[in-house]
């Protein structure tokens, strides 16, 4: 019988363990411990591509044996980066500078695995759409939601779709958190694949 190598969330997302639970297969979550400061610069794609592979190999790095899945995620706002607001008064000034606009949501995601020499990341992004949103719309949602840990202040999985016009993407798992696609392409590469018992 074939021998799978452990399987290793590097992430303390709720919502990345939500998703990744969808796939039935068993794994762990351990804190990577990763500074997340943007480098000087950095564009947004960038930034999230570098945060999910130093995630995974900070991980990666003291499991060895296991297989790591990294992620992260930055919304892009015309090339600046908008992270997680962290408070209200942070979460209300990015939705007033979002709404009517078009917004890229860039999801990294990196999967190591130390004794086996692999290492394969990649980036998924999905264009949002804002509504034209009112100060009270965005009051409302903000004490409703809570959103203070997303980035861009926006949950699209729950009351978050409301201020949303439209989304484009090819994965719609992607804009909540990890797009279980291309994950499960990267697992599949690294010899874990979902749909094997």
């Amino acid at each position: 019988m074939k021998t799978v190598a452990p399987l290793i969330l590097a992430s303390t997302s709720a919502y990345r363990r939500e998703l990744l639970s969808r796939l039935h297969l068993p794994f762990e979550v351990v804190a990577p411990g990763v500074d997340e400061s943007p480098a000087p610069g950095e564009t947004p794609e960038a930034l999230a591509g570098r945060l999910a592979l130093a995630k995974a190999r900070a991980v990666a790095s003291r499991r060895p044996e296991a297989v790591v899945i990294g992620s992260d995620q930055v919304a892009d706002l015309d090339g600046e980066a908008l992270g997680k607001p962290g408070t209200h008064a942070r979460a209300v000034q990015q939705l007033r500078r979002m709404r009517g606009r078009k917004v890229l949501f860039h999801t990294a995601l990196a999967v190591v695995h130390g004794d086996a020499g692999f290492e394969r990341a990649l980036t998924s992004s999905v264009a949002v759409s804002f509504r034209e949103l009112t100060d009270a719309e965005i009051e409302h949602y903000l004490r409703t939601e809570q959103p203070y840990d997303c980035a861009g202040s926006a949950k699209c999985e729950t009351l978050g779709i409301a201020l949303l016009s439209a989304i484009e993407s090819d994965d719609p798992t992607t804009l909540v958190g990890l797009p279980l696609i291309r994950t499960c392409e990267l697992l599949r590469q690294a010899g874990i694949d979902p749909l094997q018992p």
